[in-house]
Order: structure tokens, then sequence, then C-alpha cells
């Protein structure tokens, strides 16, 4: 309380200061006069620093600075497809399904909406005193990284395998986040993470990732590029892994060459969570000695500020002579800068998000639009004989699998909370409330059981709330009263991998948990517990300790069965006591049963349709994840294939002899070559935020026309990627670590796919005319203008993503294609339209070995234009340009 009490008069104090400044003859704080050019009051405000203060502003959680009234600030929050880990916010659609819309315009929309939010909510937390992590206005998203392999756990974050895709929609979320205003930026957006990033998760602290510099330039940098000199986005974030020999916070060839020098970018470089650690820490990059030796070269490489706390050491290697002062002042100007750009030195009148107040976070308009984006991002793969839309006045349909209950699954990662979920479940029964839905969970999303949930069995304690009673020490010990206790209701998974403190006010380290209610027997038989802790926990239940673990086992987890007898009240407990940096905490109960595809089928027999739900899970693939199943490994893949029981359960439904529609939700794609004779129609939901549920009934049953497009290709097997051997060094690499593009990606694959980049089916129907360019001879440095005549041959109203891409001939190491313009329409049945669209000169811009950059290249080229990337569905027209 006592802290709490200091932090609200430390923020007032502050406020007070900037507000009422006025000029009395003192000049010795310019840095509080809001009319002041910002380089003078950055000035300013360095002159009367000391060293050490300097080194507490550099450090995500910024170190308050009592005599001149600055309060502390953590840099640190995440606004993915939301904002997130601050409780309540509009959740939208995961970011793989963001780019499945294919709409730069609307995707805008979502990330205003999202800045109005984090605006709010920051408005609020400085009204409470809250200072802390994930209050802040510096949000670091957009992840550009390029997923160029299906088996990175992150690439759900990403937008997709395409440049320029992942460009535009890109630098549409950074001016959502960032705004227009001419004074203050809304907000911070980050670009990350710079550079050549996209897995293995597992060694991602010593991978030293080595391209061709075709490759880099290509592939891995323009969204980059266009970010800092488009988009003039804020903040870029270094990643982990090295980059030819040096980690990439440290790189010269990456931060220095290219970033601030070829680029000009003169914003802030922060670093990924700990990355500095990997500079020096045993068995990562090693490639400094000394922490003092890591720090120095990562500012004087231009790692401003440091998401960490390795920036501690900076005042030893100022005293060893690795770093001037001056030298600091350099990443700190950088780091000032943001304050004074959002406004957090300046009165509130002067900014124009002041008054937002903190009811639109989750409002109604707001979560109107996470259901325009989920409608948007679905993905019709397949609709063999027209088996969508279902008609809405079917009298009985089986609704199975895993995924369909599912409400959590739908948020995906980098996730704020959403006020309500609407599972896909919840969406059939609403969409036909009069039909018999028959709900079977089938089986498990990856081994052959079913568990059905008993959670709702659990109270906080006898005739209390639903749910279980956690209350967290900022001790490991258990020792005076909690730092924090919630009422949990929809099951325990806590982490604070990615840096996620377990909960409000909870320390990222020296922590233990205690997790306690009352277990009331639903039935009399075997339930089964399954716990997992990192470090390792003790769990009891009635009065009695069954189980004890430690190390490799406490992590992964086990399971504990117990009998007991229907209305009987059994107390349980779990405690868990932190030992290292990281903590993970996981408790679940149910009913475990063999699943028995016979005895399901069975039961389906009457039914009219059949709607399959499953795929992959957040739990399943993502940041670092300790997942032990079929075809996993930490946060990634190892296998590109769906479960093995989910293919047993999709071959049984198919024995039913009714039409079977397979709803997908991944944020990955699969490879479901094996799979397709057993679905009719194959609908791609990914993790499709709060709204999923009404979004996916809406397209199952006909009230909105699907459009989505696959922003990755869907291959038909691991082998199709797996194309080669590359030497890095003394290193052999192969598969997932061959960062090569050869054969990845529809960009550079000559073989056929399962299902294309650009893909997605639609109710409707579309004609492409002849495109028409303008005069010849062609000026490339001007760019295109394409005219393309398009018709709505249906009866029904629809959308249409009109793609065009873009061919150099007679260069053999160019890619076999590239997106290059993309707009998504609206058209009425039958209706004609010209479609314009704009090619800009990058186009033709390919990678030049003597400049080592982009360099224009003239010549043949050919323009292709559909509604997808398969060359069967291009139109083609060929073309010189000079």
């Amino acid at each position: 309380m006592k802290n709490k009490i200091k932090a609200v008069f430390l923020l007032a104090f502050a406020l007070l200061a900037f507000s009422s400044w006025k000029s009395d003859g003192n000049d010795e704080f310019l840095f509080r006069n809001p009319d002041l050019p910002i380089e003078q009051r950055i000035d300013n405000l360095i002159g009367l620093l000391t060293l050490e203060e300097k080194i507490g502003l550099m450090m995500n959680s910024s170190k308050p600075v009592e005599r001149l009234g600055i309060p502390a600030y953590d840099w640190w929050n995440e606004a993915l497809h939301g904002v997130a880990r601050a409780g309540k916010a509009t959740v939208f659609p995961q970011a793989i399904g963001m780019a499945a819309t294919w709409n730069a315009e609307n995707h805008l929309k979502t990330f205003e909406i999202i800045s109005d939010e984090a605006r709010a909510k920051y408005n609020e937390a400085v009204r409470q005193g809250e200072r802390g992590r994930y209050y802040g206005l510096s949000f670091w998203t957009p992840n550009i990284n390029i997923f160029r392999d299906p088996r990175w756990g992150r690439g759900q974050e990403t937008y997709g395998e395409d440049p320029h895709l992942t460009t535009r929609l890109g630098l549409a979320a950074v001016q959502g986040l960032q705004g227009d205003n001419p004074d203050y930026f809304k907000a911070h957006a980050c670009a990350k993470h710079f550079a050549v990033h996209s897995g293995p998760e597992w060694n991602r602290h010593s991978y030293n990732a080595v391209v061709s510099g075709r490759d880099l330039w290509e592939t891995y940098l323009p969204a980059f590029k266009a970010l800092v000199q488009e988009g003039n986005v804020r903040e870029v974030m270094c990643a982990y892994n090295a980059y030819d020999g040096q980690p990439c916070c440290g790189s010269d060839a990456l931060m220095m060459d290219i970033l601030r020098n070829r680029w000009g970018f003169e914003g802030m470089v922060v670093s990924d969570c700990w990355a500095i650690n990997d500079f020096y820490q045993k068995g990562h990059h090693e490639s400094h000695d000394t922490p003092e030796a890591a720090v120095a070269d990562a500012v004087l490489t231009s790692t401003d500020l440091e998401c960490g706390s390795s920036y501690e050491h900076l005042i030893a290697s100022v005293k060893q002579g690795l770093i001037t002062e001056e030298q600091i002042n350099v990443s700190l100007r950088r780091v000032l800068r943001g304050w004074f750009e959002l406004g957090m030195f300046d009165p509130e009148d002067r900014l124009p998000w002041s008054k937002l107040p903190y009811s639109i976070v989750a409002s109604k308009k707001h979560r109107e639009q996470a259901l325009e984006v989920a409608r948007q991002s679905i993905t019709l793969l397949k609709n063999e004989g027209n088996t969508l839309p279902l008609r809405k006045d079917i009298k009985r349909i089986a609704v199975v699998g895993a995924n369909a209950a599912d409400s959590i699954m739908l948020w995906g990662n980098y996730n704020g909370t959403p006020t309500s979920t609407v599972t896909i479940l919840e969406g059939i029964r609403q969409k036909i409330p009069n039909a018999e839905i028959l709900y079977e969970k089938g089986s498990d999303l990856v081994d052959p059981w079913v568990r059905n949930s008993l959670y709702d069995a659990l109270l906080t304690e006898k005739n209390g709330k639903k749910g279980l009673k956690v209350e967290f020490y900022n001790n490991n010990s258990f020792d005076g009263k909690p730092a924090n206790t919630l009422i949990n209701g929809l099951g325990i998974e806590y982490s604070n991998r990615g840096g996620t403190a377990l909960a409000q006010g909870v320390n990222m380290e020296n922590t233990s948990t205690r997790i306690s209610g009352i277990f009331v027997a639903p039935y009399t038989g075997e339930v089964v517990f399954k716990a997992n802790a990192y470090d390792g926990y003790v769990l009891t239940f009635a009065g009695k300790e069954i189980a004890n673990r430690t190390g490799r086992t406490a992590l992964q987890g086990e399971e504990y069965a117990v009998n007991v007898e229907k209305d009987k009240h059994y107390p349980i407990v779990m405690e868990h006591r932190q030992q290292g940096k990281i903590n993970i905490i996981g408790l679940s109960v149910y009913k475990k049963e063999k699943a028995d595809f016979t005895e399901l089928t069975g039961r389906l027999k009457h039914v009219d349709a059949i709607v399959y739900v499953g795929g992959l899970s957040p739990q399943l693939e993502g940041e670092e994840m300790f997942v032990n199943a079929e075809g996993f490994k930490g946060g990634d893949r190892t296998s590109i294939e769906l479960p093995n029981v989910q293919r047993e359960l999709l071959a049984a439904l198919r024995k039913t002899g009714r039409p079977v529609t397979f709803v997908l939700c991944t944020g990955s794609s699969l490879a479901l070559e094996q799979d397709e004779q057993n679905y009719d129609a194959l609908l791609c939901g990914w993790y499709g935020g709060e709204e999923a549920g009404t979004a996916v009934a809406d397209v199952l049953f006909g009230d909105y026309n699907p459009a989505g497009r696959l922003p990755v290709t869907f291959y038909k097997s691991l082998a199709q990627l797996d194309n080669g051997l590359t030497q890095t060094g003394d290193t052999l690499r192969q598969g997932f670590e061959n960062y090569d593009m050869k054969g990845r990606t529809y960009r550079y694959m000559t073989e056929a796919p399962l299902y294309a980049f650009g893909h997605g089916l639609s109710y409707t129907t579309y004609s492409y005319g002849n495109v028409r360019i303008g005069d010849t001879p062609i000026d490339g440095k001007k760019g295109l203008r394409l005219a393309i005549p398009l018709v709505n041959t249906s009866s029904r109203d629809g959308e249409e993503v009109i793609q065009v891409y873009i061919k150099r001939n007679n260069d053999p190491l160019a890619p076999v294609k590239s997106l290059r313009a993309f707009k998504r329409i609206s058209m009425k049945a039958q209706e004609h339209k010209v479609v314009e669209l704009a090619i800009e000169a990058d186009a033709f811009c390919f990678y030049d070995e003597r400049a080592d950059d982009l360099v224009f290249k003239p010549g043949n080229y050919t323009v292709m234009y559909g509604g997808t990337s398969l060359d069967a569905g291009l139109k083609k027209i060929d073309i010189v340009i000079e």
C-alpha cells in the first residue's frame, strides 16, 4: 500500500509539474515547456540527468527520476490483434486471419480502433496511478517477419509469406496505431523482429541465420524498409537470432549499415526481451565475454532501449572505457524523443486523445468491427457439390470436434481478454435455433481420448463462486499477504513466457502460487486431474497429497486419476514455488474416456449434415510453448499434417455418408492432401477472435458470402518444403533451419501446392476482362496504372479480391511471380466494374550484387491478374519496361 501511495504521489507531482509549467526566469527545467522544439527539450533533459538516471531510462521498465518529477514507465505493451495483456479489450482475429482478409483499408480501421482502446486504457491507468507493464503507449507490433515455413509456431503472428501483402498490412497497422496528428503520435508502433527471423523457436537464442543477398533484399527486408521509410514507424525491434555471425541487436550490417545509414532510420531500436543476455550467456550466442562488453556493443550498434536489465552493466562499461557517456547519450536521445512524441510530458489538454473514456474499450461498435474482420478472414478452400451454404431450415445437424466449443482457442496468442466470446458451436446454435443440434467432442486435438472438462464442478469454497481461488505471492515461501488474488473461472493456465507477469502486481521472479477450491463431484466414478509447472508443484486432493513433482516431469505434466462419489465435496490445493526466471503453471480436471468413433458415427446416422471443427490451437503452436504431443516441439511443429486422431475421426465421419464440412481453426497451413477425400467442404476460420462463432455460422449458412484468401501456401506434404541442403560455415542446414527461399512459398515453388497462396472460393463467380495499361513505351520508374474489367457472373452479391502479379522474364534467379497489387471489392449480382490498381516502381527493382541492394531493372515482364496466384486462374499480358 505504501508503494501504491508513493506511486500515486509521484504521478500527481509529475502531472502538476508538467501541466503548470510557466517561465519564471528559471530556465533549468526547459524540458517541461511544451512550446519549445523537442530537440531543445531533449538537450535540456539530458543535461539534467546523471549517468545512472540515463541508464535507468534506457530499459523497458524505465526507472523514475523523482527529483525531476519523471514517473516510472514501462515501454513494453502489445497490440497484435487488439490491446493485449491488460484486462478487457476487443479481441480481433489473429494476425494471420487478418491477413486473410486482404483488406488494407479495413485493417487501418481496425488499428484505429485498437489505438483508441490503447489511449483509453492508458488514460484510465494514469488516473489509477498504474505505470507498469502493458499500460503504456509503445506497442511492439506488427510482426512483419516472413512466414517462410508452416512449422514456425509464431507464424500466426505474421501477415503471411508474401513481402508485398505483409508490407501493405504492416503499413496500415502502423498508421492506425500512430495516427496522423501533426504534433503527437497517438502511440508507437514497432516493426519486429529485425531481421531474418522466423524460427525455429527452440534455438532462437543461438541460431545464426545466413542467407544470400538476393533472399535478404527481395524477401526478408522489403517490409521493414517500407515501414521505416514510408510508414515512419517509430520503433524497430532487433531479433534474438544472429545474422551472418553477429547477434541481430549487435549487427553492424543490419543495424548500422542498412537500418541507420542506408534507410536513415532515426527512431528507437528496442531489443527483443533479454536478447542482450544472449550476447554473453553460455549456450547462447556467446559473442561477448562479459556483460559489460555486450551492453556497450549493443548501444554502440544503436540498440537504444533494452527489454531486460543487462543495461545496468553500462555503468561498469563506462568505468572500463568500453563506451563513453556521450556515446550513451546518442541512444538516450532517441528514447527520450519517444516521451515527447507521445506527449507524456505535456498537459492533457494538448493531447487530442486525453478525453477518450474507458467505456469505449470493448464497446459494441468495436465488437461489430471484430465480427466484420472475422467474416472477411474466413477462407473457403473447397466446396464440392456446393455443399455450402447449408440450408437454415435443416432439421438435424451434428457439430463435432475439440475446437467447436473452445473459446480460448479463438483468441490466438498475444491477446487481450474479451468481455464475451462466441464459440463456433454457439454461433451455429444461434443461427438455427429450431434445428436439432447434436454436439460431440469426438476426441482431443492430438490423442485418441475425449477429455470433457469438469471445471464447472469447481468452487472457490463451499457455496462459493465457480472456479478456483488463485493467490500469488511475491516470494517463494507464501509469506505475508498475497500480491494478488484472482477467481479463475475459465481454467488454470498461467505463464510468464514472453515477459507476461502471472497477474498484475506479481513479480517476474521469486514468486509462489497457491490454487485452491472445492471439487463437487458431478457423478460417481473416475475423475482425472492434470497438473504441470516449471520447477515443480505439490497437488493435494481431499486432504491427501497425490502428486509432488519437480524437474522435467513437472513441466510436461502428468495425469492423476481419483475416484469420487456424486455430490460429495473434495478440497483441492496446488502449490507452486518459482525457482528460476521461468514461471508456468497449469491445472485441469476432466472426465477421460477413450474415443470410440464407431459408437460416435452410429449416433450420427440420422443427421442431415456434419460440421467438424478441428485443426490446431495456440496451445499447440506458439512462442516457446512446452507441448508433449505428437508432431510438436516447443512452440513449433515437426509435422505439418493434421494430427492422426483427427485424420481418423474425419475418416469415420465420412463413413456415415452424410456431407462433411471441415471448419479448420489454425494459425498456419496444414498438409491435408491425404484427408481431402474425407470432407466435402473446407472452411478455414483461423483463430477468429471473440466473434468467430457468429462469423463462421454466417458463412456456413449463407448470410455472409466468403471472400478470404490464403496469405500462405498450403503444401501437399513436408517434402515440398525440405528442398535441399545449405552449407553455413561448418554446419549443413536443411529443412526448417534452411533460410534459403528456393522452393519455398508461392514465389519460388515449381511444384503444385494443395491450396495456393491467394486461393479462396466464394458463393459467386467472376469473369475478368482484358487489362488496359497506359501508353507505351512504359516508363517503369513511374510505375503502372492498370484498369481491369470485372463482372460478377452470379445471381448473388459478393466480394472479390483482385490480385496482380509481376514476373521478370529472362532472369532464372527472380521469383516465379510476385504479388505487386491487390484490392478487395464488393460487387452486386451481374454487376460490371472496371477496377483500377497501381503498381509502384519498386515492383521492377531486383537484387544487384554489385550494389548489394535492390536496383531498377528494365526489360521484359509479364503482368498476371485474377483472383488467385495459380497460373491457371490468371490472365496474362507481356510488357516491356524501360
